[in-house]
């Protein structure tokens, strides 16, 4: 028998033995499912998510309610798409969704499992959480390290400054420093000198690996045509995690054999090493893989989030020169134009901070959440989730809601101002209508330190340049398309050119 014929043979065995059990199978339970598209034979509603799967979801929402049930292969999938149900599942149901379902981007790229993002709940997850909650995300680290991020947004200005005759790609530079910024408190060092050749392929192996972490792989809800590997999904995921193990494997033996960490101030991988060697007390020891996957998730998740988020924002500002005008003269009022702004000025600074709010709720860096999966059968709005559920709380729809916002589609900073539509609205969690780093026990760690940092880049650039957009493109005709990953990439990057507008000895000083 063919290699080809015993595919077609082993596929077709599949297929029968789904319909089979689809078909034969006694009904599971009289009580109601949520509503939703009828499913198609074998694949169930895998064809109805497209190349957009947060857009598909949102219009499917509005003909069948903001709480929708697909069936995705063998998988019962339910979607949240409205701040009310959103609360009841995070919320309300938060204990019983506490877990990821199994998926092959946990499995071939986030060292099967583990790391802390798709970690299982439960004693080692709480370990992972609490080491960077403690070392790296808690109020004091934030602010003992707050010289780091300054020092880095200073470079990143400096750069800026010698670039302001040419065109730059500005999500480029923002990645850099982000980066930098975070690997200075986990490693105690940068690791890119600049917009470099290193720099571009750690970005573009970012964006790879969200956009595959955001890719609905087939063998994921049937598996058994897993091992056929349909898409090339499984494939390109080992290929990339190959490339992103030889990049931390040595960051982590080179880290061992020098004295980085040695200081009155140690790094986090300093701390993670030390932690290899005892106990910890919940979960057995650290190893040099859960080491490594944690650095990952750190690297991944802190760094292209905020950059993009940045990039986002920056793109609002030069298409709506009005808002941009008024930050500055925000800006200005309260810092002046004789020096650089800092952390400590930002909670002064509330027309930016509603701009923040603002691009979090229009660009929402995850517009899927990252899944969860049901360790009981519950109710929700009267209707039945089964046990093993897959939960996907469609946050791009929830802050576009006609529902909850006026004109969802129109940015617009002062709704969260004094006298605006949501006053009291903040993005930590609690107030379920802009949810942009999750809600409930699964939410982003690093969220504080995300907030800060993102306000610090938007306040930064506001200052200290004026923007124009590369070869004189008209600002309403700037693209604003999405490109689908599992965080929410511009289709095309941000071309600008910075105009230096502070006294010239501010620059000088960086």
């Amino acid at each position: 028998m063919t290699i080809l014929a015993l595919l077609l043979y082993t596929s077709i065995t599949a297929i029968v033995l789904y319909l089979l059990i689809f078909f034969l199978k006694p009904p599971r339970s009289l009580k109601r499912l949520p509503p939703g598209p009828t499913p198609w034979p074998l694949v169930g509603n895998l064809p109805h998510l497209g190349a957009t799967p947060h857009h598909s979801l949102a219009a499917l929402a509005v003909k069948h309610g903001p709480l929708m049930h697909l069936r995705l292969g063998l998988v019962d999938v339910v979607v949240a798409a409205s701040a009310s149900v959103a609360a009841q599942f995070l919320k309300s149901h938060d204990s019983n969704f506490a877990s990821r379902p199994p998926n092959s981007g946990a499995k071939h790229i986030a060292y099967n499992y583990h790391d802390l993002v798709f970690a299982p709940y439960g004693p080692r997850w709480r370990m992972l959480r609490k080491i960077c909650a403690v070392h790296l995300f808690s109020a004091k680290a934030l602010d003992d390290f707050r010289h780091v991020r300054q020092e880095e947004v200073g470079i990143l200005v400096r750069d800026l400054v010698g670039s302001s005759s040419t065109t730059v790609k500005l999500g480029q530079l923002l990645n850099v420093c982000t980066t930098n910024a975070l690997a200075r408190v986990m490693l105690g060092r940068r690791v890119f000198g600049g917009a470099t050749k290193a720099a571009d392929e750690f970005k573009d192996m970012v964006v790879e690996l969200m956009v595959l972490a955001g890719e609905f792989n087939i063998g994921d809800f049937i598996p058994a045509l897993d091992w056929l590997d349909l898409q090339g999904v499984t494939k390109k995921m080992k290929k990339l995690h190959a490339r992103f193990d030889v990049f931390l494997d040595t960051i982590l033996q080179q880290h061992k054999s020098s004295s980085a960490g040695v200081s009155s101030q140690p790094d986090l991988l300093s701390t993670l090493i030390a932690l290899k060697d005892d106990a910890d007390g919940q979960g057995g020891k650290l190893s040099d893989i859960e080491i490594k996957a944690l650095l990952q998730d750190l690297f991944v998740a802190g760094t292209d989030t905020s950059s993009s988020t940045v990039e986002w924002a920056m793109a609002e500002l030069i298409r709506h020169p009005q808002l941009l005008k008024q930050a500055q003269e925000e800006v200005d009022t309260v810092v002046g134009r004789d020096r650089l702004v800092t952390e400590s000025d930002l909670s002064q600074l509330t027309f930016l901070q509603a701009i923040v709010k603002e691009t979090f709720r229009l660009h929402p860096s995850t517009p899927l959440s990252l899944p969860r999966i049901s360790s009981e059968s519950c109710e929700v709005d009267g209707y039945y989730i089964p046990k093993g559920s897959t939960l996907l709380v469609n946050v791009w729809a929830i802050a576009r809601d006609p529902k909850m916002w006026t004109d969802p589609l129109k940015f617009q900073p002062t709704r969260f101002l004094p006298g605006g539509e949501k006053p009291n609205v903040d993005v930590r969690g609690n107030d379920f209508e802009v949810i942009p780093f999750g809600a409930g026990r699964r939410i982003c760690v690093g969220m504080s330190l995300g907030l800060r940092m993102v306000q610090l880049l938007i306040a930064t650039l506001v200052q200290t340049f004026d923007w124009e957009l590369a070869n004189g493109l008209d600002a309403e005709k700037l693209n604003m398309d999405e490109a689908y990953g599992l965080t929410l990439q511009r289709a095309e990057p941000l071309m600008v050119r910075p105009n230096p507008r502070l006294a010239t000895h501010v620059y000088e000083s960086l």
